[in-house]
């Protein structure tokens, strides 16, 4: 036995490959031999010992990794990439959402900026009021819109993600 226990021969500083590697034991195995292997000295390798087998390669083997909820989604992928009736369906569905989405932000953007002039012209003390000189009705209609579209746009662009997403989800499920 070499030092540290090791089972196979040491030749020249190289270990011996394992006899068993790429080979098919399977129910014809035979046992290998467990006796004591003489250490080979170190040095230069004599000429009679053999060559290393080649080990064959091993046989190819399908993996499978998900069951039958792969064919839905496959389905569906399909469906939406060869542009069928049922993939325009889902397709025209999304762009519904989105499109309901997008005219609810957008009406409420106008109902709030359109409130303004209107309370202005309703109510002249109010469109007279001044904030540090500066009349409030400038700085409501030249300043006030713009944080708004920003948090608006925003907002759709978190609920226009959540539509996609569970589109996402309902195709792969």
């Amino acid at each position: 036995m070499t030092l540290g226990g090791d089972p196979y021969r040491q030749i020249g500083g190289v270990r011996e490959p394992d006899p068993t590697l790429g080979k098919n034991l399977g129910r014809h195995a035979k046992p290998l031999p467990t006796g004591k292997t003489e250490p080979v000295p170190t040095g230069a390798l004599p000429d009679d010992l053999p060559e290393p087998e080649h080990h064959s390669r091993p046989r190819r083997q399908r993996v499978v990794l998900s069951g039958p909820k792969q064919t839905n989604a496959l389905r569906a992928r399909v469906e939406l990439e060869e542009q069928t009736s049922w993939g325009e369906l889902l397709i025209k569905d999304l762009v519904k959402k989105q499109l309901r989405t997008g005219l609810a932000l957008g009406l409420l953007v106008v109902v709030l900026l359109g409130a303004l002039p209107l309370a202005f012209f309703l109510s002249p003390d109010f469109a007279g009021l001044r904030l540090i000189g500066v009349p409030v009705a400038w700085l409501l209609l030249g300043v006030v819109p713009f944080p708004l579209l920003l948090a608006v746009g925003l907002w759709y662009n978190r609920l226009a993600e959540r539509h996609e997403r569970a589109f996402v989800d309902m195709i792969e499920d």
